[in-house]
């Protein structure tokens, strides 16, 4: 089984900063893309960050500058580094990763449970 634990919500206020973390374990061969979305209530879930296994990133433009994205291949984790937050970046946040099977050795796509970060003064 694979598992996508997701750490560092909360309640922030407008322009403080966060960091989320997201650690992958379980049967996994190798991991080629991981990353966070979001969705906020009465919205659609929608890509904030991904990156890839070589470092290639790609973004939200809503996010752009302010937030980063970092990954540790060796730990299977993946962070989010949140700044400058706005009112507007609240949402519950998940994690992604897709990557290749350690036991089925095909393409699998997993998602974390989603944690809350509020954005609030």
């Amino acid at each position: 089984q694979v598992q996508l634990v997701e750490s560092g919500g909360g309640l922030v206020q407008p322009g403080g900063s966060l960091r989320l973390s997201c650690a992958a374990s379980g049967s996994i061969f190798s991991i080629y893309t991981m990353g966070w979305y979001r969705q906020a209530p009465g919205k659609q879930r929608e890509l904030v960050a991904r990156i890839t296994s070589g470092g290639f990133t790609t973004w939200s433009d809503s996010v752009k500058g302010r937030f980063t994205i970092s990954r540790d291949n060796a730990k299977k984790t993946v962070y989010l580094q949140m700044n400058s937050l706005k009112p507007e970046d609240t949402a519950v946040y998940y994690c992604n990763a897709f990557f290749v099977g350690g036991m089925s050795r095909s393409m699998e796509d997993y998602w974390g449970q989603g944690t809350q970060v509020t954005v609030s003064s």
